[in-house]
């Protein structure tokens, strides 16, 4: 039985990566924070001068959701 997750979250992350040129394939562990809901994924980390840097990446869900809470989505109850 597959377990459903609400949502995860990790200290790090893990890269693969396949060099284009060579076709040899790098793994890279990361000190990135990671969350991910229904809703979005994002990155947590440090930019090359030291300060926080932080990247959101918004599902479909997420984006009608930051719409209906400022106001720019449909003029209709989504909850029927």
């Amino acid at each position: 039985m597959d377990t459903i997750y609400k949502e995860i979250s990790s200290s790090s992350v893990k890269l693969e990566i396949k060099d284009a040129k060579t076709g040899k394939i790098f793994i890279r562990e990361l000190p990135i924070d990671y969350y991910e809901n229904s809703y979005c994924l994002r990155l947590k980390g440090e930019g090359l001068d030291g300060k926080p840097v932080e990247m959101i990446f918004y599902s479909k869900e997420g984006v009608d959701k930051l719409k209906d809470l400022t106001g720019s989505g449909p003029d209709k109850d989504n909850c029927k």
